[in-house]
């Protein structure tokens, strides 16, 4: 469990998760109710990764494609899905068997279509300034960013 008292912390975890080879090529997913972090949190990352120029939220487009000095990310905001016609029709079957790193928020909303995340990073908020962050590694690939996170 993590604690981000304010927005300096929440930048330097994306720094460290970053650092974490296992990264390039991981789903993960983000939990937290609106206002929670999960955007600042992928945005800190996708500086941290090297993205260059703007990054919006996908809520409405629900990927946004980035790419990396090294990898390419998906940032997926299932927010608004409710079709799971939509994930063929979409191609998000061919993006997640892809290499690169996949970004999903509202996970649950698309849990029937997605495949197991290797690590699940649940925000909560404490208060207007601070989060806590719970972090489940659900594969191995989830149990050596954990690993790598907690050295």
């Amino acid at each position: 469990m993590f604690t981000w008292h304010h927005e300096d912390d929440t930048a330097h975890f994306a720094q460290r998760l970053a650092a974490q080879p296992a990264l390039a090529d991981a789903f993960i997913t983000l939990h937290g109710d609106l206002g929670a972090g999960k955007t600042t949190l992928v945005r800190h990352l996708l500086r941290a990764l090297g993205v260059q120029g703007r990054i919006k939220s996908p809520t409405y487009a629900v990927v946004e494609p980035h790419q990396a000095p090294h990898m390419a990310i998906w940032h997926f905001d299932f927010y608004r899905f409710d079709d799971p016609r939509e994930w063929e029709d979409a191609g998000f079957r061919d993006i997640f068997a892809s290499t690169g790193l996949k970004l999903a928020e509202w996970p649950e909303k698309a849990a029937a279509v997605l495949p197991p995340a290797d690590l699940a990073i649940a925000l909560d908020v404490q208060d207007e300034t601070c989060r806590q962050a719970t972090l489940q590694a659900q594969t191995v690939r989830g149990q050596q960013l954990l690993q790598g996170l907690q050295a």
